[in-house]
C-alpha cells in the first residue's frame, strides 16, 4: 500500500512531540529509584506506579485511535501538553503508592494522546517502519541525555522533585512545536475497503509486541535495585541507565538500517531469545560482579531498540492498511506496563532477585508466539507489503 509523503517539518514536529511525551518511560528507573530512596513509595509500589502510568499511556493512545481527531492534531497536542505539565507539577505534593499511581496515571493519559499524535503522522509516511525506527532512536537519545542531566545535576541539587519539574518544563516547547504539526490528516482506509478483519494473523503481531515489551519492562523497572544487588551504588546505577539509553540509540539505528534487509519474523524471534538469555544471566549474576551486570544491561538495551522497527514492519506485513501498525504503540506500552506489575508479585521486601525470572518467562512467551506466526506464514498465507 503506497502512502503519501508527509512534509518534513510536519514529521519532525511529530517526532519531537512523541519523543518528549515518552521521556518519562525511559527515565522511570531513575525517577522511581529516587522516590524509593526518599521513601515516597515502597519497593512493592514501584511496579504499581510504573504500571499505572504506562497503562494510562496505552489508554491515551487507544483513545486517540478511537476518536480519530485527525483534523485537530494541533489542538489535541496543545491541550495534552498543558495537562501533562500541570500534572507533573501536582506530582510534587503527592505521597504514598496509591497517590503516586493515580497522579501518574493521569499524566499517562495526556502523554498517550501525544504519542497518538506522533503515531498518526508516522503511519501515513511512505516508509513507516523506518520512520518508526528513527522515532525510537530520537526518543531514546533524548532520554539518555536527560537521564545524565538528572543523575548528575538536577537530582543531586534538587532531589526527585527537581526531576518532575524538569519534565513539566519540557511540555512548554511541545505547545510551540504543535503549531508545526499537519493541520489535518486523511483517515486511514476503512476496514471494509482495505479488506482488514480481526483474525489470528492480524492479532499475533500485537501479542508478540506485548510479550516482548513485557520482557523488557519487567526487568527495566527494577534495574536500580538489581544493580545495587550486584554491588553498584545508586549514582552508578543511574549513570548505567543513562549509558544503556545511549546503547539503545545504537541498537535503534542499526535496526532502522536493517529493517528491510533482514527477515522480520526471524529477527524478532532471535531478539526475544537474546532477551530471555540475558534475563536468566542477570538472575545468575553474583554480588560484586558489577562489570558482568553492566555488560548484560548493555546487550539488553541494544536488543530492545534493535527490534522495535521490526515490530512495526511485522504489523504492516500482517495488515497493509496501517490499522494494526497504529495499535503497535498501545501494545508496546501495555506490555511494558504489565511486565513490572507481574514482577511486583515476586518482590519480597527489599529483594528483587526473582524479577529476571519473570522477564525470562515473558521472553519464552514471545518466542512461542513468533514461532506460531512463522508456522502460520509457512502454511501458505501470503505476506502483505506496506
Amino acid at each position: 500500500m503506497q502512502r503519501k509523503e508527509i512534509d518534513a517539518s510536519n514529521l519532525m514536529a511529530a517526532l519531537a512531540v512523541g519523543s518528549i511525551a515518552l521521556l518519562v518511560l525511559g527515565l522511570q528507573p531513575i525517577l522511581l529509584g529516587e522516590l524509593l530512596n526518599a521513601r515516597r513509595v515502597s519497593l512493592e509500589g514501584v511496579g504499581l506506579v510504573a504500571m499505572a502510568e504506562i497503562v494510562a499511556v496505552g489508554l491515551g493512545v487507544l483513545a486517540g485511535d478511537l476518536a480519530q481527531p485527525l483534523s485537530r492534531l494541533r489542538s489535541v497536542a496543545v491541550l495534552a501538553a498543558l495537562a501533562s505539565g500541570a500534572i507533573d507539577i501536582c506530582t510534587l505534593r503527592i505521597e504514598g503508592d496509591v497517590g503516586f499511581a493515580l497522579i501518574r496515571a493521569a499524566a499517562g493519559l495526556a502523554e498517550g494522546l501525544l504519542v497518538w499524535v506522533a503515531t498518526a503522522v508516522i503511519v501515513q509516511c511512505a516508509k513507516p517502519d523506518r520512520v518508526a525506527g528513527i522515532f525510537f532512536v530520537v526518543q531514546t537519545a533524548a532520554q539518555a541525555l536527560l537521564g545524565l542531566l538528572l543523575a548528575h545535576l538536577v537530582i543531586p541539587a534538587f532531589g526527585w522533585s527537581g526531576a518532575f519539574m524538569v519534565l513539566a518544563g519540557l511540555m512548554a516547547p511541545v505547545v510551540v512545536i504543535a503549531l508545526f504539526l499537519p493541520g489535518q490528516l486523511a483517515a486511514l482506509v476503512p476496514p471494509a475497503l482495505s479488506g482488514f478483519v480481526w483474525s489470528a494473523r492480524t492479532a499475533l503481531p500485537l501479542l508478540a509486541v506485548f510479550l516482548q515489551l513485557a520482557t523488557l519492562g519487567s526487568l527495566w523497572a527494577y534495574v536500580e535495585p538489581l544493580g545495587k544487588d550486584a554491588g553498584l551504588p545508586a549514582q552508578a546505577v543511574e549513570t548505567l541507565i543513562a549509558i544503556c539509553l545511549g546503547v539503545q540509540v545504537l541498537g535503534g539505528s542499526c535496526g532502522s538500517a536493517l529493517v528491510r534487509k533482514l527477515r522480520t519474523p526471524t529477527t524478532l524471534l532471535l531478539g526475544s531469545g537474546v532477551l530471555g538469555v540475558v534475563a536468566l544471566s542477570v538472575a545468575g549474576t553474583a554480588a560484586g560482579h558489577t562489570m558482568e551486570f553492566a555488560v548484560l544491561c548493555g546487550v539488553f538495551s541494544f536488543t530492545w531498540l534493535f527490534i522495535t522497527p521490526f515490530q512495526m514492519r511485522l504489523a504492516f506485513d500482517a495488515d497493509g492498511s496501517g490499522r494494526i501498525a497504529s495499535l503497535v504503540p498501545a501494545a508496546q506500552v501495555f506490555g511494558i506496563a504489565f511486565g513490572p506489575l507481574a514482577a511486583s508479585f515476586v518482590v519480597e521486601g527489599e529483594q528483587a532477585r526473582s524479577v529476571p525470572l519473570v522477564s525470562a518467562a515473558f521472553a519464552v512467551g514471545a518466542v512461542a508466539t513468533l514461532a506460531l506466526g512463522i508456522a502460520w506464514h509457512r502454511r501458505g498465507h501470503p505476506q502483505v507489503d506496506a
